[in-house]
């Protein structure tokens, strides 16, 4: 009887310990789910992501749904399943996503998104960090208007379904609609895939032999389309504008392949992003929207 006495007592003095030392309780966990690891945008996402979560230590568990909605949503469910303490998602479709995030809404686990937004009108985000899109895609409209003195014409590699891309494309439809003397004549998906926007630039360059410019949504498709430019060993200039600032784009604009990019900054994201989360934890109030600054690029900044 003593004995069982002394194991309660001792009992609740541990349980007493882990309240009043949170540290010593189990870390928090968070689960993520990428758009892709194969884009080196999310790869230093990823890696900013993971090292600032080990500053509060939290357990960051990765994964990327690869352009696949139902893959993403299958790494949900997983992760409710595993009762994550925080989801972290870059959807692979904006609207797919939407009853995913309804889904850890319901089992009281809070959402945050990264670099896309949910547009569902189903689902709870806490909070969504992401570059400054909108404003991106004008900067890239003034590069190409810059690039081709406010005239020729123009095709757009898009990525529909993702709202960061439609933020983007916004932003230079807007800023192309001031130049009358510039015409977009094709808006084709590419779905920020290297392999997928090589095949079309080279449907499009016989398409259209007479183009002048190209806006590719990110570098992979940037790098895609200057591969199929090569290959066609093309008459003419083409003016290549790109979105991320990788480091293989940048050679690319050294190397006069790319005329300029826009950079986002992934790794201030990835970092934003758990810091935000570590405020909600600690029950202080987020903002709901975060938008990180972009910058342009060129050869003569390089």
């Amino acid at each position: 009887m003593k004995r069982t006495c002394v194991c309660a007592i001792v009992g609740v003095l541990l349980l007493s310990a882990l309240a009043a030392f949170p540290a010593l309780a189990a870390p928090k966990t968070i689960g993520v789910t990428l758009l892709t690891r194969e884009h080196q945008f999310y790869r230093d996402l990823e890696a900013a992501l993971v090292s600032e979560a080990q500053k509060f230590g939290y357990k960051v568990t990765v994964t990327a749904g690869e352009f696949d909605a139902g893959r993403q949503a299958a790494q949900i469910d997983d992760f409710i399943s595993r009762k994550v303490d925080a989801l972290v998602v870059a959807p692979c479709d904006s609207l797919a996503v939407g009853s995913s995030i309804a889904a850890a809404n319901k089992a009281g686990i809070p959402v945050f998104t990264v670099d896309i937004a949910n547009l569902s009108t189903q689902g709870k985000v806490v909070a969504h960090v992401a570059s400054d899109n909108t404003e991106g895609g004008r900067q890239a409209g003034m590069l190409m208007a810059k690039a081709l003195n406010g005239r020729g014409k123009v095709v757009i590699i898009n990525h529909p379904g993702v709202a960061s891309v439609m933020e983007r494309v916004r932003g230079f439809k807007d800023c192309v609609a001031q130049y009358p003397g510039l015409e977009i004549v094709s808006d084709i998906p590419g779905w920020g895939q290297r392999d997928r926007a090589m095949s079309i630039m080279e449907d499009l360059l016989l398409m259209y032999p007479e183009v002048d410019g190209v806006f590719a949504i990110n570098d992979d498709s940037a790098m895609g389309v200057v591969t199929a430019i090569d290959a066609a060993r093309h008459p003419r200039r083409i003016v290549v504008v790109g979105y991320d600032g990788t480091e293989e784009a940048r050679r690319a604009i050294k190397a006069g392949k790319i005329y300029g990019d826009v950079v986002q900054y992934p790794r201030t994201i990835g970092e934003l992003v758990v810091r935000t989360i570590a405020s909600y934890f600690a029950g202080k109030p987020v903002e709901p929207e975060i938008r990180v600054g972009v910058q342009v690029i060129r050869a003569s900044g390089l």
